[in-house]
């Protein structure tokens, strides 16, 4: 894990109760470092922190989540330009496989709201992992295609994640959460007919 100050790590001096949780015994002190050899880099921070020399230290087939908004980490064109063996994903909606709590939040407590459950606990976040990764590998719907203007998407390294325009999602996402609270014992209503 690294913040702006670099990795978190067990000779910093300057963590916070809240880091030092997190620091490790490492020599790695940089992003740079970081990345050499990772499998997956996941930005939560700001734009352009990651270079082009840091991505193509990673490991073969890397996956970057730049998420960042409006600006990622890397820019897709730039990242994509390096990386031919990359998987790639933003937050933003003008690049493939857009990474956005819209895919989760309504849905997720509409599931919850369903079965007015006592709280949201990790069993029915996993029941909204679950049922977003099994809608990305079904066929897309028609109604997905024109409001993106395409003329067909399938799973795969450009679609590893439904679109928010996906109306299948209002349906599943809910019923499994929903499923989940009931399953976890804090729903108090049964799954409504």
């Amino acid at each position: 894990m690294v913040d702006s100050k670099g990795v978190l790590h067990t000779g910093r001096t300057d963590l916070n109760a809240f880091k030092l949780q997190y620091a490790v015994d490492t020599d790695r002190h940089t992003l740079a470092d970081a990345c050499r050899d990772a499998d997956v880099f996941i930005g939560l921070s700001g734009p352009n922190v990651m270079t082009v020399n840091m991505l193509n230290s990673m490991a073969a087939n890397p996956i970057v989540f730049a998420l960042s908004n409006p600006d990622p980490e890397i820019a897709p064109a730039v990242a994509l330009a390096a990386r031919d063996d990359l998987l790639m994903a933003t937050g933003r909606s003008d690049y493939p496989n857009q990474i956005n709590n819209v895919l989760g939040f309504p849905f997720l407590f509409r599931g919850a709201l369903d079965v007015r459950a006592r709280c949201i606990n990790n069993e029915m976040l996993k029941a909204a992992v679950y049922a977003l990764a099994e809608l990305a590998r079904e066929p897309v719907p028609t109604e997905v295609l024109t409001a993106y203007n395409i003329d067909s998407l399938t799973f795969g390294k450009h679609y590893i994640i439904p679109t928010p325009f996906d109306p299948r999602l209002r349906e599943r996402v809910p019923l499994a959460v929903s499923k989940a609270a009931i399953a976890s014992g804090v729903a108090r209503l049964p799954l409504p007919l």
